[in-house]
């Protein structure tokens, strides 16, 4: 994979995990910058531009997470990719990062082989994502734009994070026909990202409530479907 001028930022308080995983992403191409607390990986993330984030969540000054939610408010970081970094090995935790628009997240102890597997797969997928033709649909009384990353429902613009777009996309791309949980998993998540089934029914719910509309139908046992 080609990773030049792919530029990645590191924030993380602990000078060792900083120094062995930019090592191990300079040795892949990578152009690397680091960052030991949550307002200077803001500091940084705003001068530098990145293409990948990784954020340790229990950082000094600003949580991995806090940094995350200020970022994907901001149009320029809305498809900049994000994975924690997280001693925290509980499923609510995990969802939690995942809810506030992280790509992947890692667990503690790093393993730099897995961490560096997840970062070319990220950047894999959205190679992918970016060579397909994705176009507007329009729905009855809903737009989807891929492109600006918007979703209007009578004329209206609804905020949903990253993974819920791209949720409600897939759905939206083809009405009436049922994805099973696992090929939306693999779809919206990729193979690479370990999620549980409650990660898609969070963000479905999360759907129905911010779109004010319950345009997604459960088939039980099997998938879900878009509908109007």
């Amino acid at each position: 994979m080609d990773t030049k001028g792919k530029k990645i930022l590191i924030a993380d308080d602990e000078p060792d995990i900083l120094e062995i995983i930019q090592y191990n992403l300079q040795g892949e191409g990578y152009e690397v910058y680091t960052a030991r607390d949550g307002d200077e990986a803001l500091m940084r993330a705003k001068q530098i531009k990145p293409d990948l984030i990784i954020l340790d969540i229990m950082m000094p000054k600003k949580t991995g997470v806090e940094v995350c939610e200020i970022l994907r408010t901001q149009p320029s970081f809305k498809d900049t990719l994000i994975i924690f970094l997280t001693a925290l090995s509980d499923e609510s935790s995990q969802l939690k990062g995942l809810d506030t628009g992280a790509d992947d997240y890692v667990n503690k102890p790093i393993s730099p082989k897995l961490l560096l597997s997840r970062v070319n797969a990220l950047f894999r997928r959205v190679n992918k994502k970016e060579a397909a033709t994705n176009s507007v649909l329009h729905i009855d009384n809903m737009i989807i734009d891929p492109v600006k990353f918007i979703v209007m429902v009578d004329a209206e613009e609804k905020t949903l994070a990253k993974k819920e777009f791209e949720l409600l996309y897939l759905l939206a791309s083809r009405p009436g026909r049922v994805f099973l949980r696992n090929e939306i998993l693999n779809q919206v998540w990729g193979n690479d990202v370990i999620v549980g089934d409650r990660t898609i029914d969070v963000h479905i719910r999360k759907i129905r409530q911010k779109l004010g509309l319950d345009c997604i139908t459960t088939v039980k046992g099997v998938g879900y479907k878009f509908s109007l």
